[in-house]
């Protein structure tokens, strides 16, 4: 953990966006260090990522871990999924990137309060999913 860890309390009382801003990041890093495992060129690496981090992937990631999630995680999910986007990417349509936005806020709220087990359990749910696409 970098920096100072939130208190549960203390990280409800962001921005969702901004533990979007956070979730993004680490969602990422998850993401780079699985391919990593895989693959060493670098163009197959970053094509690898991409998969992963698009919004429809994410979308779709948080359904796959939406039944392990327990009230305290729906209810920051939804903050984020909540939150008016000012732009939307042209290559995502607006549920699924509303639903990326609230899975980003979900893994920075879990990162900054330090609840690095539970984030490492989802993560790997996640990424286990794809890791046979990643073969292809």
């Amino acid at each position: 953990m970098i920096g100072k860890e939130m208190t549960p309390m203390q990280a409800r009382q962001e921005n969702p966006l901004a533990l979007a801003f956070v979730g993004d990041t680490v969602f990422d890093l998850y993401v780079r260090t699985r391919v990593l495992e895989r693959e060493v060129n670098s163009h197959k690496l970053h094509m690898l990522s991409v998969k992963h981090v698009s919004a429809s992937a994410q979308a779709a990631a948080f359904l796959r871990i939406e039944p392990l999630l327990n009230e305290d995680e729906i209810y920051i999910y939804r903050r984020g999924r909540n939150t008016k986007p000012t732009t939307v990417p042209k290559n995502a349509c607006v549920k699924d990137y509303r639903s990326a936005t609230g899975l980003e806020t979900l893994v920075g709220y879990l990162y900054l309060t330090g609840q690095r087990e539970r984030l490492d359990l989802l993560m790997g749910v996640i990424l286990q999913t794809h890791q046979n696409d990643d073969k292809e």
